[in-house]
């Protein structure tokens, strides 16, 4: 059999089953339905390869990973993930199967309209795992405090302190006693929770700087700091989340990654924008919007500040300044305005990631 030019591979990834599908010079067909393990798909490709001289693969992310797009990489292999939010879909179809799925993806790549997503190499994405695993931990925490705070207002029992979970509320709730014993063994359990999610979440945070140490975005990570509100940890998930900072053309393409630009619905002379489209990547996004809080004060270079801004580029710490004088006077600016205070936290978080994006591009990574 005569070799075609080149042949673009759909593939619908799951757990159990992989369908494949070929489009090349001919009318898209399917190829089969393989097993889900490297040794069922390492076969196919063997198969597909006798075939054709040029084949380009191409599957959506999800919970399976970046282990397949490693394994054809690692043979010399073309292949593309993209996203599945991303994919052009028709708005009639109602019939969607795997099969399907896989022929969509081997026209689409073909046609050129699927746009591949940046896929971390396999130490960026361990310190991302380690990163999210904390972020799960402060959830469960959270989740924690929260239902021993419920069974304590069920009792009447009110904390008049200023804030909680100080050194002073956990004192107050070393020794609270509960009038019926079965209420008291309850207590003691959430108690322990809360605990045990406070020790996870050390250990957790301690194994990220340990991490930290070796990793090549490290000189990213201190310079990334010099900017208000950017702790080590808002810092390397930014990283983590986000990978090379490089690779957005301009500020305006990181914001629209993360979802924190406008939405709208426009005709004709109409013109109508809405909330955030919240497209991209959540856990970062998460991660800028904690960190504008903190330009709700006047802008001052604390000690926390100097501190980091210590062994730093001029240009950076320069441009951290900047960013402190713009986003402090364009927070009071806005809130004047009385627009909801979340409003004016996203506002922020946007030009916030832009400083994030300059600064990302001075500072080059360890070798």
């Amino acid at each position: 059999m005569e070799k075609s030019s080149t042949a673009y591979v759909g593939m619908d990834v799951h757990k159990e089953s992989v369908d494949i599908a070929i489009a090349d010079g001919r009318e898209a067909r399917l190829f089969g339905r393989v097993g889900g393990d490297a040794a069922a798909v390492e076969r196919a490709v063997r198969k597909i390869r006798s075939v054709h001289r040029d084949v380009m693969f191409v599957y959506e992310a999800g919970p399976c990973g970046f282990w397949l797009y490693r394994r054809l990489a690692a043979q010399g292999l073309r292949c593309m993930v993209v996203s599945p939010s991303m994919t052009p879909r028709r708005s009639g179809d109602r019939v969607k199967t795997d099969r399907r799925d896989a022929l969509m993806l081997a026209r689409l790549a073909r046609a050129g309209e699927l746009a591949p997503i940046y896929v971390p190499d396999a130490k960026d994405e361990a310190i991302r795992d380690l990163v999210r695993a904390r972020e799960d931990a402060v959830c469960m925490q959270r989740q924690a405090r929260q239902r021993l705070q419920a069974l304590l207002l069920r009792n009447e029992i009110r904390y008049v302190g200023r804030s909680a979970w100080t050194q002073a509320h956990r004192r107050w709730i070393a020794h609270l006693k509960l009038p019926d014993p079965a209420q008291q063994i309850a207590f003691e359990e959430y108690v322990t929770a809360v605990e045990e999610g406070t020790r996870r979440l050390e250990r957790l945070e301690g194994s990220i700087s340990a991490q930290l140490a070796h990793w090549r975005w490290r000189p990213v990570i201190e310079a990334l700091q010099a900017l208000r509100g950017v702790s080590s940890i808002h810092a390397v998930r930014i990283v983590a989340e986000l990978g090379d900072l490089s690779r957005f053309e301009s500020p305006r393409k990181l914001m629209g990654y993360l979802g924190l630009t406008p939405s709208e619905d426009s005709s004709g002379g109409r013109r109508r924008q809405g909330g955030i489209t919240k497209a991209g990547n959540s856990s970062a996004r998460r991660a800028f919007i904690e960190a504008a809080w903190a330009y709700a004060h006047p802008a001052r270079v604390s000690w926390v500040i100097a501190r980091r801004h210590t062994g730093l580029a001029k240009s950076v710490t320069d441009l951290a300044w900047k960013a402190q004088l713009r986003l402090c006077a364009r927070f009071r600016c806005l809130a004047a305005r009385r627009l909801p205070r979340n409003k004016v936290v996203v506002a922020i978080a946007r030009e916030l990631s832009g400083f994030v994006w300059a600064i990302a591009r001075q500072v080059k990574p360890l070798a």
